[in-house]
């Protein structure tokens, strides 16, 4: 049975035109689900009995339940268990701009990047779009706050589950829905280049995040088996169509690997990869986890490697460290509950 949650108002304005009601029927389920956060149908007071009735039966109302939290200063983990009994994962992130979300698209994932967690268990299936949404849900409900930016950065590759992803924003950018703002919206892709295009000609204005990792294919072949599909110039030639599309600035995603990719010629090369596109660079202190033998940059060679791009012009920034007293790295709690 279709998840309600999992409805954009659009498809819910044709599913009662077919049974001949008024499209504004959908607006009023997006209210009571979204703005009201009424989960008994039967509270429904403004839609009569027997379409009440009807969405009952056609539609399942029922949500993932949350089953692990850990937790530091400005850190929440969630580990929700789905129901054919996988699990995702879902971090809450406080700043003081706001509080983001970083959800899962995928339970596992095959991109089988060499320093990530996630790829460590394969994929098993793409989540439903409604398993997104009700990571934000029931996460708002847990901590009594809204969510201001929600980045698509969890467990999985979000343009390999390109349908239930758009449906996903569609929803949490509604403004009868979750109505978070698009720009509040980031999606992180490791670089699968056609869905690049297909996102480009989609047009909306969200953030695009691309996982980079390294200047060279050399590097980035032992790091992200992706390359070997999509080289770094055609991923370079990508985010530079894609920026001329939108014109949009896009994030490149680097994370700092002790003696991987972390020298000084590796910024060097990095700079002259990106010089005079529209992107800014985001350096990540890495998480590290006891499966993977990869191990941080210290804070000095990230420092020494940021401030050769800053000279070589490009626009850069070093990612605040979230979570280093609990299971951080992404996949790591879900990996856990897997194994135990």
């Amino acid at each position: 049975m279709i998840n309600i949650y999992g409805i954009t108002r659009k498809k819910l304005e044709n599913y009662f035109l077919e049974n001949g009601e008024k499209t504004f029927k959908a607006l009023q389920v997006f209210e009571w689900l979204y703005q009201k956060r009424e989960k008994n149908v039967d509270d429904w007071s403004n839609l009569k009995k027997e379409i009440r009735a009807r969405l009952l039966e056609d539609y399942s109302f029922e949500m993932p339940r949350i089953v692990k939290k850990e937790c530091d200063e400005l850190t929440h983990k969630y580990l929700f268990e789905l129901f054919d009994h996988n699990f995702i994962e879902a971090v809450v992130m406080f700043h003081d701009y706001g509080i983001s979300v970083c959800v899962s698209s995928q339970i596992g994932c095959n991109m089988g990047c060499a320093f990530c967690e996630s790829g460590r268990l394969k994929k098993v299936r793409n989540l439903e779009t409604f398993e997104m949404v009700a990571q934000i849900i029931l996460i708002e409900e847990e901590i009594k706050k809204r969510v201001s930016s929600v980045v698509i950065m969890g467990i999985g590759e979000p343009l390999d589950n390109y349908d239930h992803v758009m449906d996903f924003i569609d929803i949490i950018n509604d403004s009868k829905g979750l109505q978070l703002g698009i720009r509040h919206i980031t999606l992180s892709t490791s670089g699968l280049v056609p869905k690049i295009q297909d996102l480009m000609k989609r047009d909306i204005q969200i953030n695009l995040a691309i996982s980079l990792h390294a200047p060279n294919d050399e590097i980035r072949n032992k790091l992200m088996k992706v390359n070997k599909v999509y080289s770094i110039s055609q991923l370079i030639c990508s985010i530079k169509e894609y920026i001329e599309y939108t014109n949009r600035r896009v994030t490149i995603e680097y994370v700092m690997l002790k003696g991987i990719n972390d020298s000084d010629d590796c910024a060097k090369e990095l700079a002259i990869l990106l010089k005079g596109m529209n992107v800014y660079v985001n350096l990540i202190p890495y998480n590290e986890t006891n499966h993977l033998e990869f191990k941080k940059s210290t804070p000095k060679r990230i420092a020494k490697f940021c401030q050769i791009l800053k000279e070589k012009g490009l626009n850069v920034t070093i990612r605040k460290e979230f979570g280093s007293k609990i299971s951080a790295a992404c996949g790591q709690l879900r990996s856990k509950e897997v194994e135990r």
